[in-house]
Order: structure tokens, then C-alpha cells, then sequence
């Protein structure tokens, strides 16, 4: 940790150069710099990639919630708008605007570095783009992209088709992995400042292809994409370098009991930096239907997932409020499974954005479905995506096995009659705490997992949000631009119809 990552928010480059110690050391406006250099910028960008992720009511945290992974101990009224579904232009919109304004403008200054000395750092920032363009378009669908990120030349940018975007996300990551490999030798190759891979580009070209698996198994429920797919992964197959082999996290120098400097969940979500519990931490715990899935199915990841009270597992069915039952006080947060220690690990952990597990399983889905003709078998993949989940949350892999080796449907490949169903419901379990907002795509999908209860103060008959909405400040800075909103209930992401 000697050298805490140097995160001095970009830039007023001579006080940064003169006085910054870390990278978490925020001192000056990250959007108004006067001078660039990429090794400051790029950290800034993966700092608020972390965030945007990890945070309370972060792009996971709406996962957790949307896949009744979550629920709200006695005492609190925290989640009121997530149990009642209330989806409107006010709802989780840091999700737009924090990675506009904040996260794809750090990127974008890399993008636009001409000189081919910074070859590596365009490459990154083309990979992160895309990392956080698919993900808007499955929130929102329709989104700026072409006139996105020059609001001082473009104040209106229009929105782009959603499925045009995915496309040209592929044609990107493309050009990012060619751009890395024929970098000249003269180019600069980030160090520590780079807080995901420490500069192994060959990781950054493994990520990109991962990316690119993401995006292709999101529409392989789509009638007539058989073709592309099976065209786009044959090009994966021939660039070379293969697909992920750890976690993805970022950790730009994360430090325990430091003000600015804990990991964003540990902090928003566990313990402060006086090292005392959150009110987030207790206020946050498990339902009880996700206790008893695990349960049910002798799933030891459930002591990880879940902090265990002495008096044994107790969860809280999503939308259960103090005044609903004269027994809620057997629900305050000494009582009940808040997080658990298998997601937050420690103040300096990685933000993960990324899992291992995740990769195996959109892998086993393609080729399942026999989009993906080479490589390891669908049973394979599935059974290495169990194994990284196990060892994420600090299990064995030997554990893993044991626990697919039981005769269980959706637990066991060959007992599982029905593949898709035991693969997104195992990617539900192995995404829950970390990127949860995986799992509500695949549910809006696919349907599965399937029997996720509705909150209890629930009171419609539609099944939870298939999108967001555009946050309210479009509507007053870029009126004539933005879609008719589509239904948050019904109207599903183009990939999803």
C-alpha cells in the first residue's frame, strides 16, 4: 500500500503534481480540467466505475432489490420505492446521470487522445464505454450515444436506437483489442495507475472478449441473431487471447478507517470509516425466500451470502412494514441475516464489476443452445461457473462440488431437465451482492429464476420493472430529444421482446 494509487481527481495538474498521495485523495473538480495526462484520468474513470456499481443505491443494489435478494430489517423505511415498485422519473437516477456526467467523461477524455503513444489508454477507454453503454441501454434502451459525451459542441444529444448501439459496441471492442495489438513500441503501458489490470493489456484484450459474450448471450433469446452470434464468437475464437480467468474488480488503492478511502459497499453498506456498523448495514438483510432457496437446496454459500445472528438465518419478506404485523420486532437487525461476509470482505476489497462466475455462465448458455460450437461442454461451463462462485465467497472448490454433485433440478446439470433454467438460476445466486443488476436482466429475459415473489405492499398486478425511466433533468435540458417513456412494466428492452 505504499503507494495508495495516485487518484488525485484530475487536474488542476500543478497542485496535483506538487502535493497528491493517492488516488482517493479528491481534491479538485474531476470535470473541468485544465491539463491531461492519462495516467490521472484513467483511475478517476475506474473510481467512479466502482461507485456506480457498489454504492448504496448502486447499479448492484437495485439488482438486490429487483431480485428479492434484499430486504429491510424492523425499524427502517429505507426501501419504501423499490417494495412498491415506484418507478418513475426519480427513481435510481444516478444510474443516467452519475455515468454520464461522471464515468464516461473521464473516458472520454482518454478516447480522444490522438498521440500513438497512448495507444493502450484509447483502448481502455473504448472497452470501458462500451462496459457502460450496454448497461444503459439495458436499463433505459433507446440512450444518447453518437452525440453522447460532447454536450459542450452537442448540448441535445439525440438518442440512439438500442439495438444499433449493441452492434456498434461489438465493432468497438473490436477496435480496442486491434488498436492494443498494434500499439507501437513506443507506446506508454499503464502501471498502478491502472486500478482494474495494472497495465496487462492481454487481461484488458480478455475483458473485451468477455464483454463481447455479455452482449451476444443478452440477445440469444432473440429470434434470428443465431447467425450473428455464431459469426461474432467464431471471430472471438480466432483473435486468440480467450476470456477472463479471475474477477474483475477495481481497487484504486482502497484503505481501511480512511475518510474517502474504503471501499464504496464497505462504507455505504457495512462500516464506516470509525469502524463502526452503518445504518445501511443494519437497516439491509436477506428475504425470506432467498434464505429458504438456499436452504432447501444445503447451498453453503448461504453462511457467505448472509450474516448468520446466533439465534440462526431469519429473513424479511420484501414490503413487510413495522405497522403490518404486532410480531415485527423478532425482525430488528440483531436478529435478522444482514450482508454477509462472503461480499463485504474488508474496507480495501475490490469493487468487483465483474465476476468469473458470470462469464462461465453466459458461456454455458451459448453453448448450450449450440451458438457456441467449440470449447468446454455447456456442463462444463455451468459447473465452473458454481465452482467461481464458491471460491469468490471464500469457499472451496472441493465444496462446489459436492454441492452439484447432489441429485437436486437446478442444482444438478444432469438432473436438470430444463438447461436455461438452471443456468440463470445459478447465475442469480453467484451474481447476489455484487452484480445483481445481472440477474434482473436475465429474469427480464428470460423469466428465471422463476417463482421470485412480489413484495407484499406491492399492489398491481404487472411483475416487477423490465426499465427505468429517463430521469426527470432530460426532460428540462434535452425536451425534444428524449422518447416517449415506455411502459416500466411491459415494454422490455428490445433484446427481451
Amino acid at each position: 500500500m505504499k503507494s495508495i494509487i495516485k487518484f488525485a481527481i484530475v487536474l488542476m495538474v500543478t497542485g496535483l503534481l506538487a502535493s497528491c498521495e493517492g488516488y482517493l485523495d479528491v481534491n479538485t473538480d474531476p470535470n473541468n480540467p485544465t491539463s491531461v495526462t492519462p495516467d490521472l484520468v484513467l483511475p478517476v474513470g475506474q473510481y467512479y466505475t466502482a461507485q456506480y456499481h457498489s454504492q448504496d443505491r448502486g447499479l448492484s443494489h437495485l439488482g438486490n432489490m429487483m431480485m428479492v435478494n434484499w430486504s429491510q430489517s424492523d425499524g427502517f423505511s429505507w426501501y419504501t420505492d423499490e417494495f412498491k415498485y415506484n418507478v418513475t422519473s426519480n427513481f435510481y437516477t444516478g444510474v443516467f446521470n452519475n455515468t454520464y456526467a461522471n464515468t464516461l467523461k473521464q473516458y472520454q477524455i482518454l478516447f480522444k487522445l490522438e498521440d500513438p503513444k497512448f495507444s493502450n489508454y484509447k483502448a481502455i477507454a473504448m472497452i470501458m464505454k462500451a462496459f457502460h453503454f450496454q448497461q444503459l441501454v439495458d436499463c433505459y434502451g433507446d440512450v444518447p450515444y453518437t452525440e453522447a459525451l460532447g454536450r459542450s459542441l452537442e448540448a441535445t444529444p439525440v438518442y440512439d436506437d438500442a439495438q444499433a448501439i449493441y452492434e456498434d459496441l461489438m465493432v468497438q471492442l473490436t477496435a480496442a483489442i486491434d488498436l492494443i495489438k498494434a500499439a507501437p513500441a513506443m507506446a506508454l503501458v499503464p502501471g498502478a495507475d491502472d486500478a482494474m489490470f495494472g497495465g496487462n493489456m492481454t487481461d484488458w484484450i480478455r475483458f473485451a472478449n468477455t464483454l463481447k459474450v455479455r452482449i451476444l448471450t443478452r440477445q440469444s433469446s432473440m429470434s434470428g441473431r443465431g447467425t450473428y452470434i455464431t459469426a461474432e464468437l467464431a471471430k472471438i475464437a480466432t483473435e486468440g487471447h480467450g476470456y477472463i480467468t479471475a474477477d474483475v474488480g477495481v481497487n484504486p488503492g482502497y484503505i481501511a478507517l480512511n475518510t474517502g478511502k474504503q471501499n464504496p459497499m464497505w462504507n455505504s453498506l457495512g462500516w464506516d470509516e470509525s469502524g463502526t456498523k452503518t445504518m445501511n448495514y443494519n437497516a439491509t438483510c436477506a428475504t425470506a425466500y432467498v434464505l429458504n432457496y438456499l436452504s432447501s437446496t444445503n447451498d453453503p454459500r448461504i453462511d457467505r451470502l448472509y450474516e448468520k445472528p446466533g439465534t440462526g438465518h431469519l429473513g424479511v419478506p420484501q414490503g413487510l412494514l413495522d405497522y403490518d404485523t404486532p410480531v415485527a420486532d423478532q425482525y430488528m437487525p440483531d436478529k435478522v441475516s444482514n450482508i454477509g461476509p462472503g461480499i463485504l470482505k474488508a474496507a480495501n476489497m475490490d469493487a468487483t464489476i465483474f465476476t468469473l462466475a458470470e462469464a462461465y455462465f453466459n458461456l454455458a448458455e451459448l453453448r448450450d443452445k449450440g451458438l457456441l460450437t467449440t470449447g468446454a461442454t455447456a456442463q462444463s461451463l455451468y459447473e465452473s461457473g458454481i465452482t467461481a462462485s464458491f471460491t469468490f465467497l471464500g469457499l472451496t472448490a472441493a465444496q462446489a462440488t459436492t454441492y452439484y454433485s447432489q441429485s437436486r433440478d437446478l442444482v444438478n446439470w444432469g438432473n436438470s431437465p430444463n438447461k436455461l433454467k438452471a443456468i440463470i438460476t445459478q447465475k442469480w445466486i453467484a451474481t447476489n451482492g455484487v452484480t445483481a443488476e445481472q440477474s434482473w436482466f436475465d429474469y427480464s429475459r428470460t423469466g428465471y429464476p422463476s417463482g421470485i415473489p412480489l413484495p407484499l405492499n406491492y399492489n398491481a398486478t404487472a411483475d416487477r420493472p423490465v426499465r427505468l425511466f429517463y430521469p426527470s433533468n432530460e426532460y428540462s435540458s434535452n425536451g425534444e430529444n428524449v422518447p416517449a417513456q415506455p411502459n416500466a412494466f411491459t415494454e422490455k428492452i428490445f433484446w427481451g421482446k
